[in-house]
């Protein structure tokens, strides 16, 4: 991975997980925590490509699908 596109998707999953932690109310450790154990942000690495050029707000809906099918209980 280049140097520009790392940068980049570190700027993305930062900005979907500050994103996320205002949505539920969490802090942005809390809600690291979250997506980590209930698989959002390994998702967000594995569809970065496509994820990035769709709106903040539809990630985040993503990651609300992928981390309940994944036993994350926020809604």
């Amino acid at each position: 991975m280049i140097d520009r596109e790392l940068h980049n998707r570190i700027a993305y999953f930062n900005c979907c997980i500050l994103a996320f932690a205002e949505k539920f109310n969490l802090s942005g450790a809390e809600a690291y925590r979250y997506l980590r154990n209930f698989m959002g942000l390994d998702f967000l690495n594995e569809f970065y490509d496509v994820e990035h050029t769709q709106s903040i707000d539809d990630a985040i809906d993503d990651l609300i699908t992928v981390c309940q099918r994944n036993g994350g209980k926020l809604a």
